[in-house]
C-alpha cells in the first residue's frame, strides 16, 4: 500500500473514531484534542490531493456555523438556568458525522478507481483496448500442366504471366497484429500492421529468401467506427470487407478504402429473423487532373448488400445475401492515334489475370502496349450459407455462392474498342465444411469440399480469390482441405486445389499448401 494510501486510512479510522481515541484527560482536553486532530487530518487530506481546498474550507465554514449556534443554545440555556457553566469551542457531532461521510466517500470512490487491493489492476484506459495477432508459416508448391501456354504467348494478349511452365516451391510468412480501441461509447478505432506490400492488395505473405534480409510491415488497416443509434453502425478508412460474401468474389485477405454502413433493425439475438443492409463508397483510383492531357475520370466502386439471417432453432442458423456492385469508370478508352498517352489513366494499377483486355496505346509499337479492362462490371451476387449442428459440437456448413457481371455490353465494347468479345460473365461457387466451427483448441478438426467455375468477365480479376488458379477468373476446379488443432489456438492445415482455364489458352494450376497458425 502506498503511503497516500496509508495517510487516507488513517485519517477515515481517526474520523470515524475520533472520541475514543481521546477517551482519557479531562473534557476540555479531550475536545482540544478532538478539534486539532480534525484540522490537521483536513489539512493533511487536502496535501495528500484526496479533499480539494474549496471543499475543505467549506467543511470548516460548517463547522464554524454549526459550532456558534451550538455556543448560542448553550447561552441561551444557561441564561434560563442562571447556573455556570464552562465554555469549550468544539465541533458538533452533526458536523464530525458530515466530515466523516464525505471523507468516506472520497477515499472510497478513489479505492475503487484505483482498485486498491488489487494487485492485477491497470490503469482504466487499458481496459478499453483489445490486442489480436496471428502468424502463419507456409509451404506452398504450385504445379504446372505440361500443356501449358508458354508466358510469352499470355503476355501477347496482355495476360501479365511470368511463369507457366515450372513447378515453384516456396516456403512464406504472414504476420497479422491489430488493435481495437473504445474511444468512447460509440466511437472505437481500430489499426493493423501485417506483412507484405503497397503492390499487392490481395496477399499478406512474404515469400522467405531474401538472402536474410529483413522484412517490411505495412498499414493494413486504419479505420473509425460509429454506432451512432442501436443497430447501426459506420466505419470510414482503410476497413475490413463489411459485405457478406465468401473469396469468390472478394479475397479473404482485401481491406476496403472508403466508407461503409450496416443497419440492422433488430439487432436482439433472441430473434429468429434478423435482416441487415450494408452500403458503401470506396475510392478505387484518383486520377491527377493537374495535367492537361489527363482526360480519365476517377474511378470508385459502390456496393449495397441485403439480407437476413434466420434461426428457427438453436442447432440451425441460415443466411443469406443479396449485393450489387457497380464500379464506376472502370472500363479502358482508347488512346488517339495523335496522342498515345491521352486515357493512359484509365488502365487499372493492379491485375491478377483472365479478364477481357483491350490495347489502350493505340500506335504501331508492340513495345508500349497498355492494357486495360474491355467491358465494364456491374456485379449482381447473391451469397448464401446454412449451418447445422448435426451433432454438438460438430457441424455441417454448406455454402452456395453465385455471380454475374450484368455490365457486360457486348455491342457497347465493340464501339468502343473495335473488339467483338463474346460474353462469359457467369460464376459460381460450392462448398461443404464438416467438423467444428472453429479450430481453436487441441484435437478440434474441420474438413471442407468444394468446387468453383468462374468465368473471364464474371468479377473484377483484381480483388477474387490469389490462391486459387494462383488468382483471376476464367478458372474451374475443386479445392479439397482441413484444420486439425495442436494446442489451444494453434493449428495445422492443409489445401489442395486444382483449376483449369474455360477458355483461350490453356493453363492448367494446381496447388497445394500447408500451414502452421497460431492465434494470439
Amino acid at each position: 500500500m502506498t503511503i497516500r494510501k496509508k495517510l487516507l486510512a488513517i485519517a477515515v479510522a481517526a474520523v470515524c473514531s475520533g472520541s475514543a481515541a481521546a477517551a482519557t484527560g479531562d473534557e476540555r482536553a479531550r475536545v482540544e484534542m478532538l478539534h486539532e486532530t480534525t484540522l490537521n487530518l483536513i489539512q493533511l487530506l487536502v496535501e495528500q490531493g484526496v479533499l480539494k481546498q474549496e471543499a475543505a474550507d467549506d467543511l470548516l465554514k460548517k463547522a464554524e456555523l454549526r459550532a456558534a449556534e451550538k455556543t448560542a443554545q448553550a447561552q441561551a440555556a444557561e441564561a434560563e438556568s442562571g447556573k455556570s457553566v464552562v465554555r469549550v469551542t468544539y465541533i458538533p457531532e452533526i458536523v464530525r458525522n458530515e466530515i466523516r461521510e464525505q471523507i468516506r466517500g472520497e477515499v472510497v470512490a478513489q479505492a475503487k478507481q484505483e482498485r486498491w487491493g488489487d494487485i492485477n489492476a491497470v490503469p482504466e484506459w487499458l481496459d478499453r483496448l483489445k490486442w489480436e495477432g496471428d502468424i502463419r508459416l507456409r509451404y506452398q508448391a504450385d504445379l504446372f500442366g505440361d500443356g501449358n501456354a508458354a508466358p510469352p504467348i499470355f503476355q501477347s494478349i496482355g495476360q501479365d504471366l511470368d511463369n507457366t511452365q515450372e513447378d515453384r516451391h516456396r516456403e512464406r510468412l504472414r504476420l497479422r497484429l491489430g488493435l481495437n480501441a473504445n474511444v468512447v461509447s460509440g466511437v472505437d478505432a481500430g489499426i493493423r500492421i501485417t506483412t507484405g506490400n503497397t503492390s499487392d492488395p490481395v496477399s499478406t505473405n512474404q515469400t522467405l529468401g531474401t538472402y536474410d534480409n529483413k522484412y517490411s510491415l505495412v498499414l493494413d488497416r486504419a479505420f473509425l467506427r460509429l454506432t451512432p443509434l442501436e443497430g447501426l453502425s459506420i466505419s470510414g478508412g482503410r476497413i475490413p470487407n463489411p459485405f457478406f460474401s465468401t473469396d469468390l468474389v472478394w479475397d479473404g485477405d482485401l481491406n476496403f478504402e472508403g466508407v461503409a454502413a450496416t443497419f440492422r433493425p433488430w439487432p436482439d439475438a433472441e430473434r429468429v429473423w434478423r435482416p441487415f443492409v450494408t452500403a458503401g463508397v470506396f475510392p478505387l483510383q484518383e486520377v491527377d487532373e493537374n495535367g492537361l492531357d489527363v482526360r480519365a475520370k476517377d474511378k470508385w466502386l459502390v456496393g449495397i448488400q441485403g439480407g437476413t439471417e434466420w434461426m428457427p432453432s438453436q442447432t440451425t442458423r441460415i443466411k443469406a445475401g443479396a449485393s450489387y456492385y457497380d464500379y464506376r469508370n472502370i472500363a479502358g478508352i482508347r488512346n488517339p492515334a495523335l496522342d498515345n498517352t491521352f486515357y493512359d489513366e484509365t488502365a487499372p494499377r493492379f491485375r491478377q489475370k483472365g479478364n477481357s483486355l483491350v490495347n489502350i496505346d493505340n500506335d504501331i509499337s508492340t513495345a508500349t502496349n497498355l492494357w486495360a479492362l474491355a467491358a465494364d462490371y456491374r456485379i449482381a451476387n447473391l451469397t448464401l450459407v446454412a449451418d447445422f449442428a448435426w451433432q454438438e459440437p460438430l457441424h455441417v456448413i454448406g455454402s452456395v455462392d453465385w455471380a454475374r457481371n450484368v455490365g457486360f455490353d457486348r455491342a457497347e465494347i465493340l464501339a468502343r474498342t473495335g473488339q467483338d468479345i463474346e460474353p462469359e460473365t457467369d460464376g459460381y461457387q460450392v462448398k461443404l465444411t464438416v467438423g467444428y466451427p472453429k479450430v481453436n483448441d487441441f484435437e478440434k478438426w474441420q474438413a471442407f469440399v468444394g468446387y468453383r467455375y468462374l468465368e473471364r468477365d464474371a468479377v473484377l480479376d483484381a480483388f477474387t480469390d490469389s490462391d486459387f488458379h494462383l488468382g483471376g477468373t476464367n478458372a474451374k476446379g475443386f479445392f479439397v482441405g482441413g484444420s486439425y488443432g495442436l494446442y489451444k489456438n494453434t493449428w495445422l492445415a492443409a489445401r489442395w486445389m486444382s483449376a483449369d482455364e474455360i477458355s483461350g489458352l490453356p493453363l492448367s494450376i494446381d496447388v497445394f499448401q500447408l500451414d502452421l497458425n497460431a492465434r494470439f
